[in-house]
């Protein structure tokens, strides 16, 4: 993959938290996508989700409800995206963007296929307390 043209649309979306993309058809015909908040953190192409290397990946999870907080271009090669749970690091050039969207169901079946096997979901964390009558 490497066309590394810029997209002739980069378009957010703040309602459905998504990101819209396209590509001039001339070149690319058929490459526009929209691509959620929560498919571009877990596909993030950062250390912190890649690993430092083949087989170091780390699974993400609970991020279905995470949003973009801002978008900022990096030259004129890449999109740095912040997430409102901290995370900034991945930058996403425009060839690993026109990837995810062009392999996008395949990514997204992966990733729920790695949550199944481990035994994690997509929803938010959060503390459930119980309480019982037994001392």
């Amino acid at each position: 993959m490497a066309n590394s043209s810029i997209p002739s649309l980069i378009k957010f979306h703040n309602k459905s938290q998504s990101l819209e993309l396209a590509w001039d058809a001339s070149s690319l015909p058929n490459a526009h996508f929209q691509l959620s908040s929560e498919f571009l953190r877990v596909h993030s192409p950062s250390a912190e989700v890649r690993g430092h290397g083949q087989g170091n990946e780390v699974l993400q999870f609970g991020k279905k409800d995470v949003r973009i907080l801002a978008l900022e271009p990096v030259g004129n090669y890449a999109l740095k995206i912040s997430f409102d749970d901290g995370h900034d690091s991945g930058l996403f050039n425009w060839d690993y963007l026109l990837d995810l969207g062009q392999r996008h169901d395949e990514y997204w079946q992966t990733y729920l296929d790695k949550l199944a096997a481990a035994g994690k979901d997509r929803a938010s964390g959060f503390i459930q307390v119980r309480m019982s009558d037994d001392e």
